[in-house]
């Protein structure tokens, strides 16, 4: 296409661009402001209204502010409750491990206070190795002296003899209670 032919547009006036419509002024703007006058009834039936919502508003403050008390102390006395299971429960656990302890110490013969572990298995485990350790000794028998025999009567010593009127002194030498004493191992 040529310069020289011209086109339906050219040909066609151009359009002027629309002026945008300006943008109305706000009302309040525009006019002073006028202040409205209210007739006395109206005004005293609004302000009776606004009392009464502010008495309603005090008195549900008053209501919300008790129910959060009340709903406090209940909350507490439950928290009471709670901590004091918690105590019973830490209490009882601790007993039943001190008995725990101590049947197992009683079955294998080795002090509690020496056994460690929480479970059964595990103080079983722990007396079993003190035992190893120690090697496996008898029981000690309760009531007699290590060194006394169980068919030879307690020896008695002159201290025991002074003590003594005569006719205990011979009972206990026909016993056998001065044997020790008579051979000088006393």
């Amino acid at each position: 296409m040529s310069d020289a032919t011209p086109t339906n547009e050219q040909s066609q006036p151009a359009e002027q661009p629309l002026e945008p419509a300006p943008t109305p002024a706000p009302a309040q703007a525009a006019e002073p402001s006028k202040q409205q006058t209210f007739d006395a009834d109206y005004v005293a039936k609004i302000r009776a209204e606004a009392a009464k919502y502010r008495t309603e508003a005090k008195a549900n403050a008053e209501a919300a502010k008790r129910l959060a008390e009340i709903e406090e102390s209940n909350k507490t006395e439950a928290q009471k409750q709670a901590e004091q299971l918690d105590k019973l429960r830490q209490e009882n656990e601790r007993l039943q491990s001190q008995m725990l302890k101590a049947q197992v110490a009683a079955d294998k013969g080795v002090p509690a206070e020496l056994l460690s572990g929480t479970t059964e298995d595990e103080l079983v485990a722990s007396a079993e190795r003190l035992l190893a350790f120690r090697g496996q000794q008898a029981a000690p028998e309760y009531g007699r002296s290590a060194d006394a025999s169980p068919t030879k009567p307690k020896q008695l010593t002159r201290a025991d003899m002074s003590r003594m009127t005569t006719e205990q002194i011979v009972k206990a030498d026909e016993a056998g209670l001065f044997d020790d004493l008579k051979a000088g191992r006393l």
